[in-house]
């Protein structure tokens, strides 16, 4: 049997070659941890080997800890511009919190694996995300048989964990897994066919779990919704058009929540008298709320909701839909929420409980249950409401969206899709919360069933590419 030690330390030069001459297998693995990073993020890689995939990672400041002085020596010379310390990962000692947090191919080489995931919160603040990725057990034949036969350098014993079982050993030391992923099913590079298995096949259900990496999305388990209760500040973005009748209630009705709450009506292109009913309605309650107001230079909800998140100041950003058709006592839920670190982005959900009888068309109900499909499809998780126009994000990750938005372009007039896409991309942890959903009691809708279905399903097919298919 190859012992740990003598594995990482008399082989340095030897894993390199080997990492060159299996570079489509690890370019995989760095393409997924690149995809769901971000140039404002902070890395720490455990056991950064030689440092590679560290340097490959897009992010403002990059940390590698290893166990061998041997190879942080190789990795100093190979990439001096990165920072990175001779550590074992089971007695991780750094004084900093790092935004995303890799482990990459190195639970099967650790003699305790919940000791390992245990020090991260060391180096974790309340909204870290951690990566780890490993072999997929099913490979196991497969890759002993690759040793035998030379095509794959001989191994220690490793440590064969499923998905479920590294869930676990991450729930034991304090972390909640929100999403799981497995790709590569052919880990060779063929022309042709290893496109057709590897960005299509293993995107497919049933076939995804032939997937020979692993990939597993972590973070800090959430905190109490007390402690959070006067922790940050909100800004509510009442996106209205035509709804001249719905102003005033809308301020009337919103439950007080938060260290500070502000209110922004952005108008946009209304034929009734709703602009002139937002200037009173900010006057009216001036020494009661903080109410800002806007009018929007183009058409769409989209851009009223833009202006909007771009003159608030709070800690979180939330829309609320001037029909109120979702309640605004409801909001107090999206903060405890997000507040707490259940979830990053929040969304509403109107698909769970019975809805009022004329508060959803019968086609509209069919035509969200049909995107709710394809984006649980697209984003790996389920997701019930993709429509819903109550949104709640904090505004840190909001403007690392906005530095993201030509990953995609802007391809979307409602804002839903942009948002979602986005947060997934940003790898937030995206949480839905079931609402009421009430009847409009002033105006009618401004949705088009037809026209904005086919706008929908044509940004479907285009987020396919650039999320599911890639």
């Amino acid at each position: 049997m190859v012992s740990r030690e003598k594995y990482f330390f008399n082989n340095v030069e030897d894993r390199i070659k080997s990492r060159k001459r299996h570079k489509y297998y690890w370019n995989d693995i760095t393409h997924y941890c690149n995809y769901f990073s971000h140039p404002e993020y902070s890395i720490l890689e455990i056991g950064v080997g030689t440092g590679e995939l560290l340097n490959e990672i897009k992010g403002k400041r990059k940390v590698g800890i290893d166990f061998s002085e041997k190879i942080i020596e190789r990795a100093r010379e190979q990439f001096p511009s990165l920072e990175f310390h001779v550590m074992a990962a089971e007695e991780i000692s750094l004084n900093e919190k790092f935004d995303l947090i890799i482990v990459s191919n190195l639970i099967g080489y650790v003699d305790d694996v919940q000791m390992v995931f245990e020090q991260l919160e060391k180096v974790c603040h309340e909204r870290t995300k951690i990566i780890v990725t490993y072999y997929n057990f099913l490979w196991e034949p497969l890759i002993k048989f690759a040793e035998w036969t030379g095509l794959k350098k001989k191994a220690p014993n490793l440590n064969w964990l499923s998905q479920n079982d590294i869930k676990n050993l991450l729930s034991l030391a304090g972390f909640d897994v929100y999403r799981r992923m497995n790709t590569l099913m052919f880990p060779f590079y063929v022309p042709l066919l290893s496109t057709i298995l590897n960005r299509y096949l293993v995107r497919l259900p049933l076939l995804r779990l032939l997937g020979l990496n692993m990939f597993s999305f972590a973070t800090l388990k959430p905190v109490p919704h007390e402690s959070v209760s006067k922790k940050y500040s909100v800004s509510i973005v009442i996106p209205a058009r035509n709804e001249a009748g719905n102003i005033e209630n809308a301020v009337l009705r919103l439950p007080q929540f938060g260290k500070h709450q502000e209110i922004i009506f952005i108008e946009g292109n209304s034929t009734d008298n709703t602009w002139e009913t937002i200037q009173q309605v900010k006057e009216k309650y001036s020494a009661t709320h903080d109410i800002k107001i806007g009018r929007q230079d183009k058409k769409g909800k989209n851009d009223a909701v833009r202006k909007g998140f771009s003159i608030a100041s709070g800690d979180i950003l939330m829309i609320l839909d001037a029909d109120l058709t979702v309640p605004p006592e409801d909001l107090p839920k999206f903060y405890n929420a997000i507040a707490s670190h259940q979830g990053d982005f929040i969304n509403g959900s109107r698909l769970v409980y019975q809805m009022e009888k004329q508060a959803m068309r019968t086609l509209n109900l069919l035509g969200n249950q049909f995107f709710s499909m394809m984006f649980t499809f697209l984003l790996s998780q389920p997701l019930k409401d993709t429509l819903c126009g109550t949104k709640v994000i904090f505004r840190k990750d909001y403007e690392n969206l906005e530095g993201n938005r030509k990953f995609f372009g802007d391809f979307d007039p409602f804002g839903d899709y942009d948002l979602l896409f986005g947060a997934y991309k940003l790898n937030l942890r995206i949480v839905e919360i079931p609402i009421r959903y009430r009847e409009r009691q002033y105006g009618s809708t401004n949705i088009s069933r037809f026209r904005h279905g086919a706008i929908l399903l044509k940004m479907c097919i285009f987020a396919a590419r650039k999320i599911k298919f890639i």
